[in-house]
């Protein structure tokens, strides 16, 4: 085997240790998720980039500015894609923001505002750092929102 493969085959099952591990913020024996799932290392995160990850069976884009990070929901709710953690992150009015790669859309990184239509938003999630550098996505802080009356209809 490669040494690459060795050390990915090391990782992946280093990942599936620290997930299977218990934890003790779980509910003991409900099934539930614990109210914590961590996903990656801080210093895995690029400057003022996204990236993708999974946690609370659903997709967010986690991004690292000058400001600190911050988790989005992935899906764009202008076009339904799951792209904006591919969007150019950056400052817009004061705050930093990620423009959507599809429709051109900024979100406030910190709230997940539109800011061309006050009416859409993309949920925001809570994160924390722990000792170790060891970033944790927390539950979402509002229910998951409607897709907006903007995005394409399905094909009848």
């Amino acid at each position: 085997m490669k040494p690459s493969t060795q050390r990915r085959a090391r990782h992946a099952a280093a990942l599936h240790a620290a997930h299977d591990a218990p934890r003790p913020d779980a509910a003991a024996g409900s099934g539930a998720s614990p109210a914590w799932q961590p996903v990656c290392r801080l210093d895995d995160l690029i400057p003022d980039a996204g990236i993708a990850a999974r946690a609370h069976g659903a997709q967010i884009a986690l991004f690292l500015t000058e400001a600190g990070p911050f988790a989005l929901d992935h899906v764009d709710p202008f076009s339904g894609a799951a792209i904006l953690a591919r969007g150019i992150v950056g400052e817009l009015q004061g705050h930093p923001v990620v423009a959507s790669p599809m429709y051109k859309q900024h979100f406030r990184l910190n709230t997940g505002a539109c800011l061309e239509d006050a009416a859409v938003r993309v949920r925001r999630w809570p994160l924390r750092v722990d000792a170790d550098g060891v970033l944790s996505i927390g539950r979402p802080e509002t229910p998951c929102p409607q897709e907006a009356d903007h995005a394409p209809a399905a094909a009848a």
